[in-house]
């Protein structure tokens, strides 16, 4: 009587991650609701907390996503100070200059 492994696909384990994460709801609930041991997912979560990845044999996608997205809307926010300040100092230049 052994016990039946299965093998899951990254996109899987990225999508089982993802509603944790995003909906909060608890990994046991979750688990049970996509068939997965929630041991198991459990691991997925804790590894992609840890790593920004779940270690489905790949990084998965959503992780690095969601990386890019932070790193875009920093960016972004970076990107909206310094017109800002461009703008204050054409203003500047505008009353110097008259």
């Amino acid at each position: 009587m052994g016990s039946e492994q299965r093998a899951y696909t990254p996109e899987f384990c990225e999508g089982a991650v993802c509603i944790v994460i995003e909906t909060g709801r608890p990994i046991p609930e979750v688990a049970e609701e996509l068939g997965v041991h929630s041991g198991m997912l459990h691991s997925w979560v804790s590894r992609w907390r840890r790593n920004g990845s779940v270690s489905c044999d790949r990084p998965a996608p959503a992780a690095s996503g969601g990386r890019l997205r932070r790193e875009t809307s920093e960016k972004n926010k970076r990107m909206r100070e310094l017109e800002m300040e461009r703008d204050v100092f054409k203003r500047c230049m505008a009353l110097w200059v008259k």
